[in-house]
């Protein structure tokens, strides 16, 4: 069973807080201010497809790549909807392959966060460096160490019509891991059906994103802090990273 297969029911209905469309906003003022090579675009850690969906209606030609089924399940319902022609592909971010380069990767809602070592993600960057066009763009966000910290071990619960959760959160100081175990409860006709996942996450700082960048070969154009649009500082918990494909690295 994957982290996300009782969450991806919910997803959407826990998530309809978060900015996506300030996300996107940002990621299509980066395509026009660094100019988009390319109209095929990759969601790298897409999820239940909200992100992808979102630039597929902007025009972009979209790939989605997801480790867990079941939200690509929930992105196929949504696909299906919209008539969108998109290519959904089950992958581990880590081993992701395709069939040719894209003009730009994105990845948004602290994807990366769920790779938790070193070499893990200069891989992954790797790869994004690999499957990108010449001077094609990479726009990610991820959440920091100062954001871990904030959380540190506490427990929150929200209730809603048909679903109802506890996130009991514990920050591992060493190694800067994040630990959420998630209750779930879903409605099934009368009664409520109960499930357990377990989510690790790992807070990066600044430095260490721009060396990873820098091991893959990709070439850091800009770091914004996501909430309030200026430069990132110490206090920062999410920050958004543009980077460049500059040539490839083995």
């Amino acid at each position: 069973m994957d982290s996300y297969s009782r969450l991806a029911g919910c997803y959407d209905i826990f998530m309809d807080d978060v900015p996506y469309e300030r996300w996107y906003e940002y990621i299509l003022s980066r395509f026009e201010k660094y100019g988009l090579q390319g109209n095929i675009v990759l969601d790298l850690g897409c999820g239940t497809g909200i992100m992808t969906e979102m630039l597929a209606d902007a025009g972009y030609d979209m790939i989605g790549v997801d480790l867990s089924s079941d939200m690509l399940d929930v992105a196929l319902e949504k696909k299906n909807q919209s008539g969108h022609d998109i290519l959904y592909l089950m992958q581990d971010m880590r081993e992701f392959e395709l069939y040719g380069t894209v003009g730009a990767v994105v990845s948004v809602c602290d994807s990366v966060n769920y790779i938790l070592e070193d070499g893990e993600m200069i891989k992954v960057f790797k790869l994004v460096n690999n499957y990108l066009d010449p001077k094609g763009l990479f726009i990610f966000d991820f959440n920091t160490v100062s954001r871990y910290e904030c959380y540190g071990d506490s427990t929150i619960a929200e209730n809603r019509d048909d679903y109802s959760f506890i996130w009991e959160n514990y920050y591992h100081e060493e190694g800067h891991i994040n630990e959420y175990d998630l209750t779930i409860f879903a409605r099934e006709g009368e009664l409520y059906r109960k499930s357990c996942e377990t989510h690790l996450q790992r807070g990066y700082t600044l430095d260490e994103m721009k060396g990873f960048l820098e091991a893959a070969g990709l070439v850091l154009l800009e770091s914004e802090d996501a909430d309030t649009g200026g430069e990132p500082g110490a206090d920062s918990q999410r920050i958004h990273i543009v980077a460049m494909e500059s040539g490839k690295v083995r």
